[in-house]
């Protein structure tokens, strides 16, 4: 199976490996303490479309992934961040990148994606 032109010119890994790896990545990031959930971005730019569903929050390239989370309200945003990025760093190859897209209200953690 061969890649496809992903966003930003980089070639997005084959379907089954997305969906499975943009499945694993969602789930790995809703454990850490203080996430509060994925974030699909402004425009719904922060996702992984696969056949059927979309994986909001999470961005897989070649060589790059991306994560745009919701924080709880009072989690530490650069501990966080440095959990997030650790826990799918053992998932995925290349470097991570955190977005910190929003800040849930106090009581707001309910830890929900939508695909």
């Amino acid at each position: 199976m061969t890649g496809e032109p992903g966003a930003g010119g980089n070639l997005a890994p084959p379907e089954s490996t997305s969906t499975e790896m943009a499945d694993a990545v969602a789930a790995v990031v809703l454990l850490v303490p203080g996430v509060a959930g994925l974030h699909p971005g402004a425009f719904g730019e922060a996702a992984t479309h696969l056949p059927g569903r979309t994986v909001r929050g999470v961005q897989l390239r070649t060589g790059s992934t991306t994560v745009h989370v919701v924080l709880e309200w009072g989690a530490p945003a650069q501990t966080t961040a440095e959990q997030v990025r650790e826990a799918v760093a053992g998932l995925t190859h290349g470097p991570v990148d955190v977005v910190v897209a929003d800040v849930a209200t106090p009581g707001g953690t309910a830890k929900a994606r939508e695909s």
